[in-house]
């Protein structure tokens, strides 16, 4: 692969990806019922709505799941996959291959974004645990129901909280038996 190939893949993936994880972001918070007029709610659907209100028109919601944004992430993700693989190998990827890798790249980037969650509901208990800031709020609603049942199994030990262990364990888990394998046979799929 050139270098011109290389960096033309970098910001195909870069470019997608971060507008992938608003959407993603969006998708999860809704599921969530994070406060809709939190700041960073609030960029989200702002920098999401061109393409989603659109689809929102033709694909209703379904039990309170947004399906217009899952199938725009699906969609998004595919297009993706498609260009970086033209790109990099210089030829057009098979629709299966495509769509296994499209739904494993999207289970790992929710974990990655809810061990990331995790991770900043920590840093704000210890840093700033009587603080309301707009980030804070957002990671505990996602992470919280991750979280309880977490601490059913495991509660207070003199004090300290180690349900986020637990949680990011088992997405690390979930990492490694469902996404790695998933991954492998996109691959194997894709040419």
């Amino acid at each position: 692969m050139s270098y011109l190939s290389q960096a033309l893949a970098f910001l195909i993936e870069t470019v997608f990806g971060l507008y992938i994880a608003l959407v993603l972001l969006r998708f999860l918070l809704q599921l969530t019922h994070a406060d809709f007029y939190n700041p960073f709610s609030q960029f989200l659907v702002r920098a999401t709505n061109p393409p989603l209100l659109p689809l929102r028109r033709a694909i209703p919601g379904f039990f309170g799941i947004d399906v217009a944004s899952a199938i725009l992430l699906i969609v998004l993700e595919a297009i993706k996959i498609v260009l970086v693989v033209m790109v990099a190998q210089g030829l057009v990827p098979r629709i299966p291959g495509v769509f296994v890798m499209s739904f494993a790249d999207l289970i790992q980037l929710t974990l990655y974004v809810l061990i990331g969650a995790v991770f900043v509901r920590v840093l704000a208990s210890w840093i700033s645990p009587y603080n309301d800031h707009p980030l804070t709020d957002l990671a505990i609603h996602l992470t919280e129901p991750f979280m309880r049942p977490a601490r059913r199994l495991l509660p207070l030990i003199s004090g300290i909280d180690l349900s986020p262990v637990i949680v990011v364990i088992v997405f690390e888990l979930i990492s490694i038996l469902v996404v790695q394998p998933l991954l492998a046979v996109g691959t194997s799929l894709l040419t």
